[in-house]
């Protein structure tokens, strides 16, 4: 592994939160700045904190801690994608919220790699 770039959960997390970039934009212009930029900076949150504990990775502990903070970004994002789906179901958020369903599993079990294995 020669960058954070060729980490599935990177890559994964980057491409979700353009989405949900731009499903946010789609928001009333009353919750661009509310709503819209909460689910924005969280999304982007989760891909940003694997790339600071990758480039921490020498050191085992700091790169789980920054893992956990991007779980605890994504379980924000999720929250906040929730909100929106009843607010405003039009929007369609139920394949993102399964998308970063997945990708929560997806980093919860890099975390256990990282965990047990990562020297």
């Amino acid at each position: 592994m020669k960058s954070y770039r060729d980490l599935d959960v990177y890559n994964l997390a980057f491409d979700y939160a353009l989405e949900v970039h731009h499903v946010s934009l789609k928001l009333p212009k009353f919750e661009l700045y509310e709503q819209g930029s909460q689910v924005r900076r969280s999304s982007k949150s989760v891909k940003d904190n694997i790339v600071e504990g990758y480039g921490r990775r020498r050191y085992k502990q700091d790169f789980i801690k920054f893992l956990v903070y991007a779980h605890a970004s994504l379980l924000e994002c999720v929250s906040q994608l929730e909100m929106i789906q009843k607010l405003y179901p039009e929007l369609e958020t139920d394949d993102l919220l399964t998308k970063y369903d997945i990708l929560g599993a997806k980093l919860f079990k890099f975390i256990m790699y990282v965990e047990k294995e990562w020297k």
